[in-house]
């Protein structure tokens, strides 16, 4: 299995102007590595998070996030994941989509909406997981506040042996008051799940006073940090996951082989 080179575009997200953010992002992007094979932006990208959804949601049939996402990995030949928001049916959702080069793209609609911003009131929940399958690494889509709820990601082993992902993606709009859960509750999903843990937060302060340290990184399958802690960086940061790495944990270290058993044999 080939090794996986993710980028974090860690940046201070401009309120509800999605032309002034996709700029900032042309430009960010410019520099982009072209061994590259995944991107992540923040939450709800090019407006930060609002619940002011009635006014900014695109539809998926004529959508300005998804038609710029699809240009950008075609012209960068990288898969990109984040969230938007989307019209889809009568309901309002914080959408995450992963777009590949080719035109491609899955979605996952965030299952757990933050109820003391009251998102819960504007956005629908989303019913199901969403593991994608991007050059061999089977990846898990996740969105923000999903992080403190570890029962909808638990990983296991499945009818073929091996685990179910291999990578958990968080993209997120987290405070910097409680950055401290930020970081560890990342950590914590990477030692329990045995995978990668890729987390991308915003910087800067938003329109509700709330302020972003960013804290992004990337968590081995031992919990151990492949990136420098660089608090309100504004810019791209890159790390490269090993697949022979992960499985040598896996292969040393088989409690996920062993939570199998217990989940399912007993």
């Amino acid at each position: 299995m080939q090794d996986l080179t993710i980028a974090l575009a860690q940046f201070d997200q401009i309120w509800e102007d999605k032309n002034a953010n996709l700029k900032q992002l042309d430009d960010l992007l410019s520099n982009l590595p072209q061994d590259t094979d995944l991107l992540l932006l923040p939450e709800m990208f090019h407006t930060a998070f609002t619940m002011n959804g009635e006014l900014l949601a695109e539809t998926m049939e004529d959508s300005l996030a998804l038609n710029w996402l699809k240009q950008l990995s075609q012209e960068k030949n990288t898969a990109i994941y984040t969230s938007f928001i989307v019209r889809d049916n009568g309901s309002l959702y914080n959408r995450g989509v992963f777009v590949e080069p080719d035109g491609n793209f899955h979605i996952y609609d965030k299952r757990k909406t933050f109820g003391l911003a009251g998102e819960n009131e504007v956005y629908a929940s989303g019913n199901r997981e969403q593991i994608v399958n991007w050059k061999g690494w089977k990846i898990n889509l996740q969105i923000c506040y999903d992080l403190r709820f570890p029962e909808n990601i638990r990983n296991g082993i499945t009818d073929d042996g091996t685990p179910r992902y291999d990578l958990l993606l968080y993209v997120a709009n987290w405070p910097e008051r409680r950055a401290l859960h930020w970081k560890t509750l990342l950590q914590a999903r990477a030692i329990e799940n045995q995978c990668f843990v890729a987390g991308l937060n915003r910087i800067g302060t938003d329109a509700n006073k709330l302020t972003y340290s960013g804290d992004s990184n990337v968590y081995n399958a031992l919990g151990e940090p492949l990136l420098p802690s660089e608090p309100g960086f504004n810019g791209l940061l890159s790390a490269t996951l090993s697949y022979t790495e992960l499985n040598e944990t896996r292969v040393r270290l088989p409690f996920l082989l062993d939570s199998h058993y217990r989940l399912f044999n007993n």
